[in-house]
């Protein structure tokens, strides 16, 4: 397996825990309370449930960790987590649910970027802030130039991957030549689309769309299929990329596949046939063969014994996301929705398992990622993209 460093514009530190911090109070404020609530507002069924059900794998596991090691400050985590059927407006009534219903003082989730953006009026009317483990889409932290004060990522953003991708393209490939096969109908694919084109110094060839949900790719891979070009740019989910990727290589198109993290799924594999699944890269948050940080390998076999499965960038980037909620819990001293709003939005030198993070002003992490390549269906390689 080669690891290579890549240089590309992300910084940060983070270290794990906090020493000496100062006694954390109950949700209320007061200290009688004996846990501190944490929701989880997650795509536990529905189009997208591959993502959430594995992030609230991730975030049981950190909750369960936590509460063994004593809680936080003696008081234990009380998780409630609630299915959003990856739909938009059950996400924001989640939201609102868990906000007034439960008095959560923080929530984890929602997986994707349109159901994390549907939860924003909720979040700010009610003052309570989230960490959306996999919400790529720039707008979700900063709206018409105005950060959202109520909303954290625990990933990088759409652009971030964008930029990395184009610059791999370029400098590990030699691709001088691009097609861009995107779905027109996500504002992830679209955000993801325009960091590659205003990135990326090759010749972009051809650029086609798709719609989610579409399933029988000849036409448009027939259109490409002659072009004279080094790369396939892929920006998408695995439902519709699986299928592309299928398609293609069954009609002969051999050159390399170029994604993002929405690639990040078994089902990827499953539904284009490990054999067809050769020359594929993606950005990844996480990898067993390239770890951030030295918390890797404990966060790996506490998961495969719990799950009995190693663990998928997705399932540790929540698992980070609870434990940035704790670090601004320890940092503040207490466990109400204003001191975690403050403590992440100052978070710095915090170490999880998806590398070293510091928040920015922007409440984005800065962090490094990772680009994985696939062949016959399995990891092959994992290549840091550092400062």
């Amino acid at each position: 397996m080669k690891k290579r460093t890549v240089a590309v514009l992300a910084a940060g530190l983070f270290l794990f825990g906090a020493c000496g911090s100062p006694k954390a109070k109950d949700s209320s404020g007061g200290d009688d309370a004996k846990t501190i609530k944490i929701g989880g507002n997650f795509e536990l069924s529905g189009a997208t449930a591959a993502y959430g059900e594995v992030e609230n794998d991730g975030a049981k596991l950190a909750v369960e960790q936590i509460n063994k090691d004593g809680g936080i400050d003696g008081k234990k985590i009380e998780y409630i987590s609630k299915d959003n059927k990856s739909d938009n407006n059950e996400a924001a009534s989640v939201a609102a649910n868990l906000t007034t219903k439960d008095e959560v003082v923080a929530i984890v989730g929602p997986a994707t970027s349109g159901a994390t953006k549907a939860t924003l009026p909720n979040l700010t009317k009610a003052k309570v802030p989230a960490v959306t483990p996999s919400g790529t889409d720039d707008a979700i932290t900063v709206q018409k130039g105005k950060v959202q004060d109520y909303i954290f990522r625990a990933c990088f953003q759409d652009s971030f991957q964008g930029i990395v991708l184009a610059k791999y393209a370029e400098e590990n490939l030699k691709a001088d030549k691009a097609v861009i096969l995107g779905d027109n109908s996500s504002d992830y694919a679209i955000g993801l689309t325009k960091a590659f084109k205003d990135t990326y110094k090759g010749d972009i060839v051809a650029e086609e769309n798709f719609t989610a949900g579409d399933k029988d790719f000849q036409a448009v891979l027939t259109k490409i299929k002659d072009k004279d070009f080094d790369v396939i740019y892929l920006p998408g989910y695995y439902t519709e990329a699986g299928l592309i990727i299928k398609q293609a290589r069954e009609m002969g198109i051999k050159q390399p596949i170029l994604g993002a993290d929405g690639f990040a799924d078994e089902k990827l594999i499953e539904t284009a046939g490990a054999s067809n699944v050769n020359n594929i890269y993606y950005t990844g948050h996480f990898s067993t063969k390239a770890p951030a940080t030295d918390k890797v390998e404990p966060f790996v076999k506490a998961y495969e014994k719990k799950y009995g499965k190693q663990p998928s960038s997705f399932n540790a980037l929540a698992y980070d996301a609870v434990y940035m909620i704790k670090q601004a819990i320890e940092d503040e001293g207490e466990a109400t929705p204003a001191a975690i709003q403050k403590g992440l939005a100052n978070l710095k030198d915090f170490e999880g398992v998806t590398g070293k993070i510091s928040i920015d002003k922007d409440h984005n992490p800065v962090k490094s990622a990772v680009v994985l390549g696939l062949t016959n269906g399995k990891e092959s390689s994992a290549e840091t993209v550092n400062p």
